[in-house]
């Protein structure tokens, strides 16, 4: 057949095909509605609109929102729904590196609050002629400082890393200041501790002469680790909160109370164990400011960080601080209770122990849930882009 026809004419009917398909021509549909190639009435979506380039097949109806594929100034093209983007990683990774640390400093923040806990304790007793409290907070202070650094060194790999971070001081650097008041407090607590053996030395001669050294010394000692107790007991909060970890970055206001009330719950359960109820008086009242504080902190975490408060609801950590709350409230109830029951403010008393060893862990495990899933990264950094936009908008 294309040999019987000229190829002049052949290309003049292409031309003019094209030209018929051209925006605006006679087969532009966007410009008239009908093909007259084909002569038929135009074809029309199930919406009623109508079909660009398919007279002979429906157009599927557009979905909101979407957008138009082949860009904004093109005509003819199908409408997309664009899916809504997700938060997710690369491979499933998550977006931040989980803390590496491990128990140990779990362990390290109970033993931190404990130390400057009993410290004060210790206080109290000496300045209200209590001498079962104030042994007892100076032995257990010293006790539960010697294991702090333990756990600290172990933590680090080497014990010569502790003696290189003493090098400088960082007064921006959380953990350079806690060092250097774990360093500060240490020797006060031992001095404090050791005058309570001044009773044991002989009276004569040189051990003679320390025995009446030793009190006015330690006396001047507990004082002064009583004075860096509070730093002590609230520095470990700042620490977890200085990172990137969501569920402790977000929550900076509410850690430091909650070790703090921590701290002073823990050292009230040594004095309800080891003094008489006679003199537990001072365990009492620190036992109900602590349980005041450490509730109040943890019910804030667990409210107030919106999507970042579910990690301390769900999981292992929310089962250990709802222990540690229901502990609380049973510590401060045997406390009061039991003003003439020896036997009720020991029992009190380990129920406040083991309060603020849940109390930690919960924290702690908290805070590296929150690293591992990306939600909590993402979601968040995204409000707070949106609360952005409409504030300047």
């Amino acid at each position: 057949m294309s040999a019987q026809r000229p190829v002049g004419d052949l290309f003049r009917r292409f031309r003019e095909r094209l030209g018929d398909a051209a925006p605006g021509g006679p087969g532009d549909l966007g410009a008239t509605g009908t093909s007259p190639a084909r002569g038929g009435a135009p074809a029309r979506a199930p919406g009623g609109d109508t079909l660009p380039g398919h007279p002979s097949r429906p157009a599927p109806a557009p979905a909101s929102g979407g957008r138009r594929r082949g860009g904004r100034g093109r005509r003819g093209g199908e409408e997309l729904r664009v899916p809504e983007a997700e938060f997710t990683s690369y491979y499933g990774r998550p977006i931040l590196k989980a803390p590496v640390w491990k128990w140990d400093i779990a362990a390290y923040l109970f033993t931190g609050g404990l130390a400057a806990g009993s410290s004060l304790l210790a206080a109290g007793g000496q300045l209200t002629g209590r001498p079962a409290l104030r042994r007892a907070g100076r032995v257990t202070s010293l006790a539960a400082v010697t294991a702090s650094t333990v756990f600290l060194i172990r933590d680090l790999g080497r014990p010569a890393r502790f003696h290189h971070m003493l090098r400088v001081a960082k007064p921006t650097s959380p953990m350079s200041v806690g060092t250097w008041i774990l360093s500060a407090f240490g020797p006060a607590a031992g001095i404090a501790a050791a005058a309570e053996g001044a009773a044991w030395l002989p009276e004569r001669g040189l051990p003679g002469l320390a025995r009446r050294l030793l009190p006015p010394v330690g006396h001047a000692a507990g004082l002064a680790a009583a004075a860096t107790a509070p730093a002590l007991a609230t520095y470990t909060g700042v620490l977890l909160a200085d990172t990137a970890v969501p569920s402790w970055h977000e929550a900076y206001p509410e850690l430091p109370t909650i070790f703090a009330g921590s701290a002073l719950a823990s050292g009230a359960g040594v004095g309800l164990i080891a003094a008489p109820a006679a003199q537990a008086g001072p365990a009492r009242r620190m036992a109900v400011a602590g349980a005041a504080l450490e509730l109040y902190g943890s019910h804030r975490v667990e409210t107030r960080l919106g999507l970042l408060s579910e990690p301390y609801r769900v999981g292992s950590a929310g089962r250990l601080l709802r222990a540690g709350r229901a502990l609380t409230v049973i510590g401060v109830a045997g406390a009061l209770l039991g003003r003439r029951s020896r036997r009720l403010s020991a029992l009190s008393g380990a129920a406040l122990l083991g309060a603020s060893v849940a109390t930690r862990f919960g924290v702690f495990h908290g805070g590296v849930a929150s690293a591992r899933d990306p939600k909590y990264t993402v979601v968040p950094q995204r409000e707070r882009l949106a609360r952005r936009r409409a504030a300047e908008g």
